[in-house]
């Protein structure tokens, strides 16, 4: 559990003998609910209009284990300290990666101290807002830059290049399994780019970048904005789309004009999983 002040490490008692411990019965990782919108008609049965996951409830069972007495009541003021804020509970699965969402505490944490114990067990219930884990590592493809040093693209190394334009297909790999949303951070010189998802979701930037000049493309944010921080959202064509990254292995296209070696298209993105076990 991580706050901007502490990090309460949930294994502690089993590494250290004292501190925190989750133990069995933590609930609330599996999927988390829909709310479901179906269009219902005069004939019979609905048609699916879509959905929206909802936030997730936690119910995480502690044991807290001090030295003695006063330092269990000190390890109980660390806890209330972090659960006053939002904090992120953090996992990590087998291969290393840490996946983390943010929780508030909405309940649960009543204790009883007995004569002479050292130690106590409580459960303590958090809210997630944001129902996926998202990894802490990125995800990142790369098409353009300096091709003497690198291939074009690491995938598809015998992709044609043209001089004044870089075109071709992008391979997004996603180990998540649920959409996540591609951070484009594009470098100068070019114009009038357009990204092109697996399912042919096109979004085009009018605009033109000098050389050095950069252009970031948030589109969990929806924004566009320029190295300086200046925004650039009005050079999008009409209707775009700001689409996502599918789980899985998947093939976008990327055009970009009037380019050099010096240019390049970047796309990155963190994984989210509806469940880390």
């Amino acid at each position: 559990m991580e706050t901007d002040r502490d990090v309460l490490d949930l294994n502690g008692v089993q590494t250290r003998g004292t501190g925190f411990q989750a133990t069995a019965g933590l609930t609330g990782l599996g999927l988390p609910a829909v709310d479901v919108q179906w269009l219902e008609g005069a004939g019979d049965g609905a048609r699916f209009r879509g959905q929206r996951v909802l936030s997730r409830d936690l119910d995480m069972p502690l044991d807290i284990v001090g030295q003695d007495r006063d330092h269990l009541r000190r390890l109980i003021s660390r806890l209330a300290r972090a659960m006053a804020t939002e904090c992120s509970l953090v996992l990590v699965d087998e291969a290393g990666v840490r996946w983390s969402t943010p929780v508030h505490r909405v309940g649960g944490g009543e204790i009883s101290l007995g004569g002479g114990e050292r130690d106590l067990q409580t459960v303590i219930t958090f809210r997630a807002p944001d129902p996926f884990f998202t990894a802490s590592t990125v995800s990142v493809q790369r098409v353009g830059g300096d091709t003497s040093a690198a291939p074009f693209l690491s995938s598809l190394v015998t992709l044609p290049v043209a001089a004044s334009q870089a075109i071709g297909d992008i391979q997004l790999d996603n180990i998540g399994d649920v959409d996540s949303y591609p951070v484009w951070e594009v470098h100068g010189p070019g114009r009038d780019l357009t990204v092109t998802s697996p399912v042919g979701e096109h979004l085009r930037w009018t605009g033109a970048l000098k050389a050095g000049e950069r252009l970031i493309v948030d589109t969990r944010s929806g924004t566009v904005r320029d190295g300086t921080g200046a925004n650039r959202y009005a050079l999008l064509a009409p209707a775009p789309r700001f689409w996502t990254v599918p789980p899985g292995t998947s093939t976008a296209s990327v055009t970009f004009l009037d380019t050099t070696d010096q240019s390049a298209v970047v796309c990155s993105w963190r994984p989210r999983r509806w469940v880390v076990i």
